[in-house]
């Protein structure tokens, strides 16, 4: 049976290259200490290309997949990457032709048995598989973070769909049949004015959701109760992330 897409972000293709965090290079660095640099990878799920610009920095070859062609459309071009419009069930990958395989911040999405298989089936012996999520971001300044909280969990709350619990979960909670490997902590900052954390905030699901539900966009009504807490908007506020990782190898 072939696995369902459930497009969630073809719409906000745009949006996402736009205004989604860029990962650590630390991450990346880290990464690169697993396999060698020669190895090719699968960045599964690649969406326009967040995680594959520092794999491509560290690796000599990336092959990025994501079901979604507007967002393979919005990736960059790289010259040591291709972008391939692929399900992370079936990838289209030989057998045993990869040496990492990763996924930022979409595990939750995928048939786990058939991507599990799918891993297994491309990965050489002693490959690695790297998956990684983040969950709500933490706003600097008490009043701000008590308000996009309250928006992510409240008003949004009822949008997001049931996989989110297992982001902010870390993944913990999903099988992962790999010898893992304890990664180092790593984080997320930027640092954002309001109308740019707003556009981040655009390129939710559950976003996405609640506006075609209500056929109000949320954001404006935010925007307003941000800015008194905010002072001068134009002024730039730590926004930061932290990273849950897992990591496995294959055995042989």
């Amino acid at each position: 049976m072939k696995p369902a897409f459930h497009d969630h972000f073809s719409s906000v293709a745009g949006r996402y290259a736009d205004f989604r965090p860029h990962y650590p290079a630390e991450l990346f660095n880290y990464l690169a200490t697993l396999v060698a640099r020669d190895a090719l990878v699968w960045d599964c799920a690649a969406g326009n290309g967040q995680a594959t610009r520092g794999l491509a920095e560290r690796f000599a070859r990336v092959v990025a997949t994501d079901a979604s062609g507007e967002q393979i459309a919005s990736a960059p071009t790289l010259p040591n990457a291709e972008f391939r419009v692929a399900l992370a069930e079936a990838s289209g990958l030989p057998a045993a032709s990869v040496g990492l395989v990763t996924v930022a911040q979409a595990l939750h999405w995928f048939d786990l048995p058939l991507f599990y298989a799918e891993v297994n089936r491309v990965l050489r012996p002693g490959g690695v598989l790297a998956v990684w999520a983040y969950g709500i971001n933490r706003v600097e300044g008490e009043a701000v973070d008590v308000i996009v909280l309250d928006f992510y969990g409240n008003l949004l709350g009822p949008y997001w769909p049931p996989s989110r619990q297992l982001v902010e979960s870390g993944y913990r909670t999903l099988p992962f049949p790999f010898a893992e490997i304890t990664p180092p902590v790593f984080r997320m900052e930027v640092r954002w004015t309001l109308t740019r954390l707003l556009g981040y905030f655009s390129t939710w699901s559950a976003t996405t959701r609640y506006s075609n539900a209500t056929g109000e966009n949320p954001l404006p009504a935010l925007a307003e109760k941000l800015a008194p807490a905010w002072g001068d908007v134009d002024s730039p506020r730590l926004v930061a992330w932290p990273l849950t990782l897992r990591i496995g190898k294959t055995k042989g």
